[in-house]
């Protein structure tokens, strides 16, 4: 029984029981396949569970669910069905009771930090600080190109190594790249700063990725609009603090390291609480928290920026975390497989 066909029907009737999804799949399967392919939807979290015993309902969550991405992205902004606006349930009532990744993905994860700790401890300290400066290298470039930055990799390690820009390129352009140096060396020279995560060390962070930028530092006290989504966020400078405390207090409360460093990335970048600069600083964050706990960082060298936005929309407007959780397993395994 294919247990997608379970799935997109629980999604077509939500709040249904699991009679009822048997009764639609009686000539396929038996009531004991169906009760066992719905328990395997629960535990991965793709269908979520209302009441108890005979009043047990079932419908489809958003949060895992595969969703194929081209066929979404076919329709125009407006014409997605999705989210415009902060789903203040997201932080205290969904993310908070469950686990980011399943048993498998764990498994696999656990294995590539075991690898990198075993490469890192052959390594001298020398060869560590090579090895960090061409990750840096790698994610300045790339966080700076996912946010419409024209530095190629080679100009980008020429600016960083020597201080020479690029012929044709704005100064903005340098400055940001540099300035995400300047973020990354703070975290490895103090890696403990962001072991505990707080809205202020949040901010000094912020604060060093927007330095000569022309950007406001801190918390936003007006309207930011995000460009492909009719997705906006919190607008209300108060709202975007409890947000980030709601945000913190959630990252810190969980002892997984991989699930600590996805909830920052995520949902720095979703809560947009400064003017400019927060999927960079939601990468930094993220990376900050990796380095914290003696993982192995993360460069995001080779995801397409055109992919890395459209997993981003797609958590904005439908809170599925499906296509950046990828992203951020294969980023992980590249990382450990290329440095270091």
């Amino acid at each position: 029984m294919d247990k997608n066909k379970i799935l997109a029907y629980i999604k077509e009737h939500p709040h249904c029981s699991s009679k009822q999804i048997s009764d639609a799949f009686a000539a396929e399967t038996s009531l004991a396949t169906v009760k066992r392919i719905i328990n395997e939807l629960v535990a991965n979290y793709y269908v979520e569970v209302e009441g108890k015993a005979r009043a047990t309902r079932y419908r489809a969550s958003t949060l895992f669910m595969p969703i194929d991405m081209d066929a979404y992205f076919s329709n125009d902004v407006d014409q997605r069905e999705g989210l415009t606006g902060y789903n203040f349930d997201l932080i205290p009532h969904v993310l908070s009771r469950v686990n980011l990744f399943t048993s498998a993905e764990l498994d696999l994860l656990n294995r590539l930090q075991e690898q990198f700790a075993n490469n890192l401890a052959s390594l001298s300290d020398n060869q560590k600080q090579r090895e960090m400066e061409r990750l840096g290298i790698d994610l300045s470039w790339k966080s700076s190109q996912i946010e419409g930055n024209t530095y190629s990799l080679l100009e980008t390690e020429r600016l960083l190594k020597e201080r020479q820009t690029a012929e044709g390129k704005t100064k903005e352009e340098a400055i940001m790249l540099l300035n995400h140096k300047d973020a990354l060396d703070f975290i490895v020279a103090n890696p403990d700063y962001l072991e505990e995560l707080t809205i202020s060390h949040i901010e000094d962070i912020h604060s060093l990725l927007i330095k000569d930028l022309g950007v406001d530092r801190n918390i936003r006290i007006r309207r930011v609009g995000i460009t492909g989504t009719n997705y906006r966020p919190i607008d209300n400078e108060f709202q975007i603090r409890e947000a980030l405390q709601q945000m913190c207090d959630l990252i810190n409360s969980h002892s997984n390291v991989f699930e600590k460093a996805l909830f920052a990335l995520l949902l720095l970048s979703y809560i947009q609480a400064f003017n400019d600069g927060n999927k960079r600083i939601a990468r930094i964050t993220s990376n900050a928290i990796l380095i914290a706990n003696g993982y192995c960082p993360i460069s995001f060298r080779t995801v397409d920026s055109i992919d890395y936005k459209k997993a981003m929309l797609l958590f904005y407007e439908q809170n599925n975390i499906s296509a950046f959780k990828q992203i951020f397993i294969e980023q992980f395994r590249f990382a450990v497989e290329t440095y270091f």
